[in-house]
């Protein structure tokens, strides 16, 4: 998650995202599948042909289609962090506060996930446990 000053065009992004995406996953990009919103993009000339656009025909094989078609799961998760993660409204203050807002956001999204993650985990050491302990009628 990181936070861009202003209010940036998202085609206008790419050159400052893409080496951060890079430095964090530590490989080059084979791939990036945007939405509409980066159809003219400014993408480091090395990349300017592996940028894959929704709604797009042209250069598309099956494979990068299905991958376009799994690009939409994206989206309620976007959602979910401005209803449900106080993304929709920023309440601190200047470019430190938007960056720290984006921040705790997606913590807090992926704390919520782990907490869903250990609750499931525990429902099912219980079960497991009460099923050992029942008696076996003979």
């Amino acid at each position: 998650m990181k936070a861009l000053p202003g209010n940036p065009y998202d085609g206008h992004t790419l050159a400052t995202v893409i080496p951060d995406i890079e430095a964090l996953v530590g490989n080059t990009l084979e791939r990036l599948l945007a939405d509409k919103g980066y159809r003219g993009h400014n993408a480091p000339p090395d990349y300017k042909f592996r940028v894959f656009i929704s709604g797009q025909k042209r250069g598309v094989t099956p494979r990068i289609k299905r991958q376009l078609h799994r690009r939409s799961a994206i989206e309620p998760v976007i959602g979910h962090l401005k209803e449900e993660h106080r993304m929709g409204r920023n309440y601190l203050w200047h470019r430190r506060g938007d960056a720290a807002n984006a921040v705790l956001a997606a913590a807090g999204y992926n704390f919520r996930r782990l907490i869903r993650w250990l609750s499931i985990l525990w429902r099912l050491f219980i079960t497991a446990l009460l099923a050992a302990i029942q008696p076996v009628p003979a």
